[in-house]
């Protein structure tokens, strides 16, 4: 039997305007554009799968939803680091499409189309409630958590989620928000969009 883990640091933009209906309707809601675009970015701090170490790598799970996310027909594109080699290739790609148990697995039967691989260079950078992320020309996203009064250096968040990431994500706004691969395209810089991150650690 496949056993794996990995931790690290996610992080997410997408077309929704803040705060995108989603997370507070267990994914029942209609997205504010009518269907949903969104990045979600995981960064592998530490982790391995059957021995294959997969630390230092990061991948980008692209999702294109025509409606309400739990309709389900999602379309799902991987777009992995391009420094991780075949092996490392095949062993996130299992564990980000759920196909190796794990909290993916829960939106398998959500899922409609996989839309395939794509590598890039993903460059993951975190500075405080400041987070971006770049794949190649394929995405460029930043956000920026809502601090709070309370304590400024931690974000607002919302807390138990059915969210594959964490239960807990802390709000953002999307400062940069850009997709061009798998027939998923948005461009907006508006700041008036959605976004999370949040620490994650993924076994299965």
């Amino acid at each position: 039997m496949s056993t794996w883990q990995i931790t690290g640091q996610y992080m997410e933009t997408c077309n929704c305007t803040f705060l995108c209906p989603c997370i507070t309707s267990n994914l029942s809601a209609r997205p504010t554009e009518g269907d949903c675009k969104a990045a979600v970015t995981m960064r592998i701090d530490k982790g391995s799968k059957d021995g294959i170490e997969l630390n230092g790598l990061s991948f980008i799970v692209m999702m294109h939803a025509p409606g309400a996310m739990a309709e389900g027909n999602i379309t799902v594109g991987l777009i992995v680091d391009e420094a991780a080699s075949d092996t490392q290739v095949e062993a996130i790609t299992a564990i980000a499409t759920g196909s190796a148990g794990g909290p993916m697995a829960a939106l398998g039967p959500l899922v409609g189309r996989l839309a395939g691989v794509e590598r890039r260079p993903i460059r993951y950078e975190a500075d405080g409630l400041k987070h971006s992320v770049k794949a190649g020309e394929l995405v460029d996203q930043a956000c920026e958590g809502i601090a709070s009064a309370a304590d400024p250096a931690l974000g607002i968040g919302v807390d138990n989620t059915v969210h594959p990431a964490n239960s807990r994500l802390s709000l953002a706004k999307a400062t940069r928000s850009k997709f061009n691969v798998f027939g998923i395209d948005w461009n907006d810089s508006s700041g008036t969009r959605n976004g999370h991150f949040a620490p994650f650690s993924w076994a299965g």
